[in-house]
């Protein structure tokens, strides 16, 4: 009964099933470790984080270029502020209110990083008074309201004149994609809307460093910007996505076994219907009473020597 089996279609179709099932099992497991390898990493982060806010902070020069482990640790940098081309970064939140961070440049003294991130070996050497060095974005802090209102920009406090040293959470440099990051352009002079070196490059007349320190001082009416988790890390969106992802492949294989086992039921209980002599009825012929019935159905289902 069961040699229905041995026939080239069900070849195929049981070849089929043992390749899906164990490519299925794979792809989810697979996904299932990529969850698991996100959840351990931000658990990570989280302690990494607490020993950090403890931890004396390190020089800018030593954490560049920013890295997966490198982003979030404590920075300090000493410079002067460049009153000039303080920046305000609209549509962003913070405890769930709208708001802006406030941006201002660092001009950092010295060659931090060497020729590294777009430096061309004289940017920074020898300067005392920042002429000519490199520039560190510096969020100095957030405050409720709209960029565009001239009451909350109003309440922005002016940066320190004179040499200052910076201490700050280091992070990397936005994209596009990134949470609260507007890159459609358009935005009033004095706002940035994303946070990089490539956006300030048109912006200001020297080089920036890719990489930006969230002060965790913030002066007046500011509120410091806690540090964002690095790409790629942490339980964000694409850890969630792996989850979901593992579920779709294991009810992959699932549905393969279901639709083989159905297959092969159906199989099975034909060919046992053939061995015992039961066929399916064939369609029954129309009678004379439903032709009165009916007369146009009679005349189509009529054959040909019939009609003739």
């Amino acid at each position: 009964m069961y040699r229905f089996l041995l026939t080239p279609r069900w070849w195929v179709i049981n070849v089929f099933t043992l390749l899906a099932i164990p490519v299925c099992l794979f792809m989810g497991s697979w996904q299932l470790s990529r969850f698991e390898t996100r959840v351990d990493t931000h658990n990570q982060q989280q302690d990494d984080a607490s020993r950090e806010r403890k931890a004396a902070a390190r020089p800018l020069s030593d954490l560049l270029p920013v890295t997966a482990k490198t982003s979030g640790e404590r920075a300090t940098a000493t410079g002067r502020y460049d009153t000039t081309h303080q920046l305000l970064v609209p549509d962003r939140r913070l405890d769930g209110r709208d708001g802006f961070y406030v941006l201002t440049l660092l001009r950092v003294n010295g060659d931090v990083g060497g020729g590294k991130d777009g430096a061309d070996g004289k940017d920074g050497a020898g300067a005392k008074d920042g002429a000519g060095a490199k520039a560190l974005p510096v969020v100095r802090g957030w405050l409720p309201g709209d960029a565009d209102d001239p009451a909350a920009a109003a309440k922005v406090p002016a940066p320190p004149s004179g040499e200052v040293t910076v201490t700050g959470a280091l992070q990397a440099s936005e994209h596009q994609g990134g949470d609260g990051v507007s890159a459609a352009g358009g935005l009033p002079r004095g706002q940035l809307g994303m946070i990089s070196a490539a956006s300030l490059v048109n912006l200001v007349p020297y080089q920036v460093y890719d990489a930006w320190v969230t002060s965790s001082q913030a002066p007046g009416a500011l509120k410091p910007v806690p540090p964002t988790a690095a790409e790629g890390t942490g339980l964000d969106i694409k850890a969630f996505q792996n989850l979901g992802y593992t579920g779709e492949w294991f009810v992959f294989a699932g549905f393969v076994i279901f639709m083989w086992f159905r297959l092969f039921r159906r199989e099975a209980e034909t060919a046992r219907d053939l061995a015992l002599g039961i066929t399916p009825p064939e369609p029954a012929a129309p009678t004379a009473l439903d032709a009165d019935r009916n007369p146009d159905d009679a005349e189509r289902t009529r054959s040909p020597s019939a009609t003739a």
